[in-house]
C-alpha cells in the first residue's frame, strides 16, 4: 500500500511540475513554436515561388545563347542578338540561377576562344557544379587559359585537377592527365614531374591512346623500364 500511494504522490508531483512549467513558459514555447512554422513555411515558399520560376525563367532565357554556342557563333552566344539574351545577360539578370551557374561555364569557353584569356579564367572559376564530368571540363578549359597567359603552375595545377576529378570517364580523364604530362616536360622543362605525370597514365588509363603512347615519352625522358 505504502508503494502505491508513494507512487500516486510522484505521479502528483510531476504533473504539479509539468503544469508549473507550461504556466510559467507556455507563451515562449508557442512563440519558439510558431517562429519555427513560419520560418519552415517562407523556406518552401521561397523555394516554389521564387527560386523554382526564377530557374525556370533564366533557362527558358538562356536557350538561344546555348543555341549559337554549339554553331560556334561565340560573339552571339556572348552578347546576345538584340531578340534573345547572351549568356553575359543571364549571369546579370538571374544571379543565383542554376542557369546562371551553367552561363558561366558558357561564358568562359567563349572568352577562351576569342583569346580572352583573363575573362575566361573570370567566369570559368565563378563556376561549380556536381556534375563531376563538366566540373572536369571547366578544370581543363582553365589550364588552357593559364597556358596561354604564361602561368605556367596554375596550368599545370589544373590540368592534374581535370584528370583525377571524374577519373570513370577515361577518355577525357588520359588526355588531360597527358597534357598535364607534356606540359610539364615541353614548358616547364620538370623532367621529374613528367616521369611522374606519364607513369600515372600509363598506370590508370592503359588502355587509352594515351596510356599506350606514355612509353614512348618516357623514352625520350630517359626512362625505359617504366613498370
Amino acid at each position: 500500500m505504502a508503494d502505491k500511494k508513494t507512487k500516486g504522490l510522484t505521479e502528483e508531483v510531476i504533473i504539479a511540475k509539468a503544469k508549473d512549467f507550461w504556466d510559467k513558459y507556455s507563451k515562449p514555447v508557442s512563440y519558439v513554436a510558431i517562429a519555427i512554422i513560419v520560418l519552415v513555411g517562407g523556406y518552401f515558399s521561397y523555394k516554389n515561388f521564387i527560386v523554382k520560376p526564377k530557374n525556370e525563367k533564366a533557362a527558358d532565357a538562356m536557350f538561344k545563347a546555348e543555341e549559337y554556342y554549339r554553331i560556334d557563333s561565340v560573339n552571339l552566344a556572348l552578347n546576345g542578338d538584340g531578340q534573345y539574351p547572351g549568356f553575359l545577360s543571364v549571369i546579370s539578370k538571374y544571379g543565383g540561377t542554376d542557369a546562371a551557374n551553367l552561363a558561366h561555364f558558357y561564358a568562359g569557353s567563349c572568352y577562351l576562344k576569342l583569346g580572352d584569356d583573363a575573362n575566361a579564367v573570370k567566369y570559368l572559376k565563378d563556376f561549380s557544379t556536381d556534375a563531376k564530368a563538366v566540373q572536369a571540363r571547366a578544370y581543363k578549359l582553365l589550364g588552357d587559359a593559364y597556358a596561354d597567359m604564361g602561368k605556367n603552375s596554375d596550368a599545370l595545377n589544373y590540368y592534374k585537377k581535370a584528370a583525377r576529378h571524374f577519373t570513370d570517364d577515361q577518355a577525357n580523364s588520359a588526355e588531360s592527365l597527358f597534357m598535364a604530362a607534356y606540359f610539364a616536360d615541353r614548358v616547364m622543362k620538370d623532367s621529374k614531374e613528367a616521369i611522374s605525370l606519364y607513369k600515372e597514365l600509363k598506370d590508370k588509363y592503359p588502355s587509352t591512346q594515351q596510356g599506350m603512347d606514355a612509353d614512348k615519352y618516357l623514352a625520350q625522358l630517359g626512362v625505359y623500364d617504366a613498370n
